[in-house]
Formats: C-alpha cells, sequence, structure tokens
C-alpha cells in the first residue's frame, strides 16, 4: 500500500463533502427563490443527499430552520424571500398609514363642524320663517 493513500482517502472525503455541502447550498438557494415551503425532506431529494446527513449539518441545518421559520410566518401564499417586504419597508409603509389616518381625522372632524353650522343655518331659517308668518 503506497504511503500517500490515507491522504489522498482524506483529499478525496474532503472534496465529496464539499461537494454534498455545496449541493445542499444549492437546493436551498432554489427552493428559496421558489417560494416554496421549504423542509428537510424536499431539501434532501434536491440536494440527492439523506435526511440525517443534512441533520449532522450545523450551517445547513440553520439555513433550513431559518426558511421553515420564515414560511410558517408567511401567510400561506409563498413568496419568494427576495421579493418579500422589508422591515424598514413596512415601518414607512405604517407611518404613511398614520399620517393617513390623522389627515382623515381631521377631515372628518371640519365637516361635522360644517355640518353643525348648515344645520344650525337651517334650524334658525325655520325659525325665522315661523315667527315672521
Amino acid at each position: 500500500m503506497p504511503a500517500d493513500t490515507p491522504d489522498r482517502l482524506i483529499a478525496a472525503a474532503r472534496r465529496r463533502h464539499e461537494q454534498t455541502l455545496a449541493r445542499a447550498r444549492t437546493a436551498l438557494r432554489q427552493l428559496e427563490a421558489t417560494g416554496e415551503p421549504v423542509t428537510y425532506a424536499k431539501v434532501a431529494a434536491t440536494a440527492k443527499v439523506s435526511r440525517a446527513w443534512l441533520y449532522s449539518q450545523p450551517d445547513v441545518r440553520a439555513a433550513v430552520e431559518r426558511l421553515r421559520d420564515i414560511n410558517n410566518r408567511s401567510t400561506g401564499v409563498a413568496v419568494p424571500t427576495r421579493q418579500r417586504t422589508s422591515e424598514a419597508s413596512l415601518v414607512r409603509r405604517l407611518e404613511a398609514a398614520h399620517r393617513r389616518s390623522q389627515e382623515l381625522t381631521r377631515q372628518v372632524a371640519e365637516l361635522r363642524e360644517q355640518l353643525a353650522a348648515a344645520h344650525g343655518a337651517l334650524r334658525d331659517s325655520r325659525v325665522g320663517r315661523t315667527t315672521h308668518t
């Protein structure tokens, strides 16, 4: 047995492990891009690896869990991550809605005052008519 055989075996195992990791990461990106629900079974089938192997890889497992959490919080509609609304965007939309609500509240108050004035003028005109006739 040649002396460098263990080194070759170790190098081959490392290459195979890196290739497997690359397939798993590619599968995660594909599932994330399509907005499909991410499960260990889907990632394993797409990457052509075992679910047990996925569970044994901390970085892959963390990515699967993160994507599963995102999908579980969603409204049930599969939306790719890159198309999801950012937190900053949601805050801006909320601030705009709040400003609009304040504006509408002011308009309603103004219209109520105008309506009260119109009712008062109508009452005064009716009272003025009945006393003159």
